[in-house]
């Protein structure tokens, strides 16, 4: 016999979806994207770890931490320093909750040459 599988639409935010508080979830996702945008630098870069720490202002074990996903590790300020200087730009926007809503934060991660 199969079991039957109930599909929920997820929020847009698997943080909350996990059941993380409002705020904490807003936070894990901004330093998320940020966290892939630098991914993608040093995927493209085409630099070894220890040579892409050493621009990046890190040291090689804390880049891999940051590849690796260790979300913990690193406070949304340490990967808006880290963003800038990967030469990436980043721009937060925050708007007010609408009654009964929740307030929406979002990141947005750019190379200089998207502009």
């Amino acid at each position: 016999m199969s079991k039957r599988v109930k599909m929920v639409r997820g929020s847009g935010n698997v943080f909350r979806d996990l059941g993380f508080p409002e705020s904490e979830a807003r936070n894990l996702a901004l330093r998320s994207q940020i966290m892939i945008r630098i991914e993608e630098f040093v995927e493209r870069s085409g630099l070894t770890q220890a040579r892409a720490a050493a621009r990046l202002g890190l040291t090689q074990p804390r880049l891999n931490a940051l590849l690796r996903g260790k979300i913990g590790q690193f406070s949304l300020d340490a990967l808006v320093n880290t963003a800038t200087r990967a030469g990436l730009q980043v721009e937060l926007r925050v708007t007010s909750a609408r009654r009964g809503g929740r307030s929406k934060g979002e990141a947005r991660v750019s190379s200089p040459e998207f502009y």
